[in-house]
């Protein structure tokens, strides 16, 4: 028999039923509450009971919905610890300092935001009165993802506890002259103070997930113990629509990080308006939580609602506010109690006569400001709960109004986000509203004062008092530096001397030093190797069974590959963090290896590995998070430039990470043609980075996937390495040198480069009768960057040379400089050659090709570099200029 019309088959279709009587009778009963008592009544029972099926731990869909109401009642609230009055009048001192130093900023243009830290205050303040640890006390205290736009509120605070002076406070957004204070939170601006920059929306709940996994990470492998650590995400909900926010939620509940909690902030307004306005973002982010596996909190309501809630004994009222949107729910805050009754309350006769037994008053305290978010009983509960629940990741989602307490002009209003300022005779209406006792002669001027109860205030002292319970200021970032001794030499030996006569691609030079290096007595397991599901293409499968794989589970199954040398090893304390595809992942990832010396005192030394169009390209707004951060470690990578990945084609073919790589300060860029180059420049780092004197860089290395030959190294070419550029040979050293009056250029390259002037250079010599010196340019970036210091020091009165100058001082000739990146790479550096300067590169967009039909199709191959190269000799009258045409016959160009 077919199936009724409109009716389409399930999963439960597919599934034996041993009682079909008893399944119908459960199915009878619904039907008779549904005739009896009206479906809505139907609604509630089958809601009720899959909650109730959910609490038990049956095997059961989630419920992913809920009523929009608290999930913690006023009736179920756990006494409340501290001198709530005390509370509120440091929470008021701190509400008043973030907005005068954003106002008394206003007058320099600087800006700053007001509403942000206005509508989160008691979720921060309560925080930081019961539950944030800090780093005073045993382990590495709690992580704390501040959002950025409180930033203002959070400095208000260490005000308040004197970590700040009233002149930093005036210097918001003013650092250049020193004293000042950064407008984010910046740990390289502010490094005592900050640990986590923030502020690029949905990078930190990204990276707050994957910190609260390197945690566990560290916890697994018997580095650290962070079994007291929790980290503390605070997030707007306009934040959560960047993908970023929301991509490794499943990660999170999947490896069970009980350790991480996500504060977001459902002010419902976003820059511009409401994040929802048609729709409810509150419901939509349980829905995505708990669908990704997590523990969900809702704080939506004041406890002036509890009244409401009683008298609804229909049900209307949780019905009306899950069907009204955002945007109107909006406009009820701030419109007067008849609107209110009119369009809220007016919608059907059971909220009508519910409305008749509410007062105005009660009306206008429960749609205009209270909310779950503003109280400190309803904010700790649920912070209590969070921290109680295990096995899974827990989300607050509290209701708060953007711009609380600033007054009329500021609560829930579309354009507060841009407000910079409140009158005097808005901070007075503030000052009344907080009971402050700032005289009205304080304002004398025009200025708006700063606050301050008194160093020896009885606010500050239950301030410092709550602190020093839980482990010292926060937040706070306390840096205690731990040398890591030098790898022997003999991890480097096999690359310094060359492979022989065996080609080696320096891809696979790369992972055969870090493998010798991760077996070091002092060092090795301090190694951190990330890569995003690509360990086989870059050869590192070799390190699967002898680091294993980290998964805080072990290996629950027998591998497929079981039996084979190399085989898929998972491990609790593996040592590999194979991410999966995800590259934002894994530099999140990264970015908490490479920090951990700060956040654990614990030292790592991690390297990421990727395909290197898929970094800077896809994820460098993570690397200047890193940069911010102070993080260090090597950035690797792989399959680099637009030609050396045969037949991949234009989405793979990176010819430019190099130029956006040069962007960022903190990036220390080497592109290295020969494994020893990379075995100097890797022990290079490891000193630089983690050595006695360690300096806040990280390094980005490119690396091929070409075999060649690896040479050994010639003597005295270290500081070259380093610097940036050497002589790699001469003309002189060919087997059939030319002439010793022929003409003279010099080729310099870096990468895979090498090897097409190595072969033009013999073509030169033999077909030509041009001299041409070979040069390894290791890191185009390191000489612009030492060549802009001395530009600098020029200005300061000091005469110093770039040493791309003096290396080259003397060379006869021209210079040709070639790589498989676009022009604009090595041109970084063309002003400070005295010699004549121009280059070959691969710009426009990348091909699928043979490596030799893409060189020949960008002009970078060995013959075309000859046609070039006499081009330039021509042009000074050193061969006659018939040569260049003759050239591009003989080679077929």
């Amino acid at each position: 028999m077919s199936d009724p019309v409109g009716k389409l088959p399930s999963e439960l279709d597919q599934l034996p039923d041993r009682d079909t009587e008893e399944t119908a009778e459960w199915a009878a009963s619904l039907d008779a509450v549904a005739q009896a008592a009206g479906t809505r009544r139907a609604e509630y029972l089958l809601r009720r009971t899959l909650q109730h099926a959910e609490a038990a731990g049956l095997a059961l869909p989630k419920l992913l919905e809920t009523d929009y109401v608290n999930t913690i009642p006023t009736s179920a609230e756990p006494e409340f610890p501290g001198d709530e009055a005390m509370e509120a009048r440091i929470t008021a001192w701190n509400r008043w300092n973030a907005a005068a130093m954003v106002t008394r900023g206003s007058k320099y243009g600087v800006g700053g935001h007001i509403a942000t830290f206005a509508s989160a205050a008691w979720l921060y303040e309560t925080g930081f009165q019961h539950f944030f640890r800090g780093k005073e006390a045993d382990g590495s205290g709690d992580q704390l993802y501040i959002q950025g736009h409180a930033s203002p509120g959070i400095y208000a605070r260490a005000f308040l506890d004197g970590r700040i002076s009233e002149h930093q406070l005036d210097n918001f957004r003013q650092e250049s002259g020193g004293n000042g204070l950064p407008s984010y939170p910046h740990p390289r601006r502010l490094p005592w103070l900050w640990e986590f920059p923030t502020v690029s929306m949905g990078l930190g709940p990204l990276s707050a997930i994957y910190q609260a996994r390197f945690n566990r990470y560290l916890q697994n492998r018997n580095i650290k113990d962070t079994a007291n650590s929790h980290v503390w995400a605070f997030l707007g909900d306009g934040e959560m629509d960047e993908p970023e926010s929301t991509a490794a939620l499943a990660l999170a509940s999947r490896e069970q990080l009980d350790n991480l909690t996500f504060v977001i902030n459902c002010n419902l307004q976003r820059l511009d308006g409401p994040v929802r306005a048609n729709f409810r973002v509150v419901q939509e982010l349980e829905a995505q939580f708990r669908g990704a596996g997590w523990n969900v909190i809702k704080t939506l309501w004041g406890s002036a609602w509890d009244e409401l809630f009683q008298l609804d004994t229909t049900g209307a009222l949780v019905r009306r506010l899950r069907e009204v949107p955002d945007a109107q729910f909006q406009t009820y805050a701030t419109r007067d109690v008849a609107y209110i009754r009119q369009h809220f309350f007016g919608a059907n006769a059971e909220l009508v006569a519910l409305g008749a037994l509410l007062s105005d008053a009660k009306i206008a305290e429960c749609f205009h400001t209270s909310r779950g978010g503003h109280e400190p009983r309803k904010v700790y509960a649920a912070y209590k709960a969070a921290l109680e629940h295990k096995g899974a990741p827990t989300v607050i989602l509290a209701q708060t109004v953007k711009g609380y307490t600033l007054g009329a002009g500021f609560e829930s209003k579309n354009a507060n986000h841009q407000m910079k300022k409140l009158t005097i005779d808005e901070f007075k209406s503030m000052r009344d509203k907080l009971d402050l006792p700032i005289p009205d002669s304080a304002f004398e001027g025009g200025q708006v004062p700063y606050g301050h109860p008194g160093a020896n205030s009885p606010e500050v002292q239950y301030l410092n008092e709550r602190r020093a319970a839980l482990g010292g200021p926060a937040p706070a970032r306390k840096v205690k530096q731990v040398a890591l001794p030098a790898p022997a030499d003999r991890s480097f030996a096999p690359l310094l001397k060359g492979s022989g006569k065996q080609e080696m691609a320096t891809t696979m030079a790369f992972v055969r030093l870090v493998k010798d290096l991760m077996r070091d007595k002092e060092t090795g397991k301090r190694w951190v190797p990330i890569v995003p599901d690509e360990a086989r293409t870059f050869g590192m499968e070799s390190l699967f069974p002898s680091a294993g794989i980290y998964s805080p589970l072990g290996q629950t199954y027998e591998p497929v590959d079981r039996d084979q040398l190399m085989y898929y090893k998972e491990a609790k304390d593996g040592q590999i963090l194979n991410e999966g595809i995800t590259e934002a992942g894994a530099m999140a990832d990264f970015i908490a290896a490479c920090t951990s010396y700060a956040t654990h005192g614990e030292p790592m030394i991690p390297f990421y590995i990727f395909y290197s169009m898929f970094g800077w390209q896809r994820t460098a707004d993570q690397m200047w998070q890193l940069a911010d951060q102070l993080g260090k470690g090597f950035i690797v990578g792989a399959t680099a430039g637009r030609t050396t990945l045969t037949g991949e084609g234009l989405q793979h073919a990176d010819g430019h990470s190099h130029l956006i790589a040069s962007t960022n300060p903190a990036s220390l860029n080497y592109d290295p043609a020969f494994a020893y180059e990379i075995a100097v420049i890797v022990k290079d780092g490891l000193r630089r980075m983690y050595g006695e004197t360690p300096e806040d860089v990280f390094y980005y290395l490119t690396v091929y996937n070409e075999p060649k030959v690896q040479p050994a190294m010639p003597e005295g070419v270290e500081e070259g390495i380093l610097k940036g550029l050497y002589r790699f040979n001469q003309a002189s050293d060919l087997e059939n040198a030319p002439a010793a009056d022929a003409a003279k250029i010099q080729l310099m390259a870096s990468g895979t480069a090498i090897h097409w002037i190595l072969q033009a250079q013999a073509l030169l010599a033999a077909d030509w009768n041009v001299a041409a010196d070979v040069w390894s340019a290791t890191s185009w970036g390191e000489l612009r960057r030492d060549a802009l210091e001395c530009d600098e020091a020029l200005l300061r009165g000091e005469v110093r040379t770039p040493y791309v100058t003096r290396a080259l001082e003397g060379a006869a000739g021209p210079v040709l400089a070639v790589s498989d990146w676009m022009r604009q790479v090595p041109d970084q550096i063309s002003q400070w050659v005295e010699q004549d300067y121009t280059s070959l590169g691969t710009d426009g967009f990348g091909l699928s090709d043979t490596r030799e039909g893409a060189r020949r199709h960008f002009g970078v191959d060995a013959q075309s570099i000859v046609v070039a190269a006499l081009a330039q000799l021509a042009r000074r009258g050193e061969v006659p200029a018939s040569a260049v045409k003759e050239a591009r016959e003989r080679y077929g160009l």
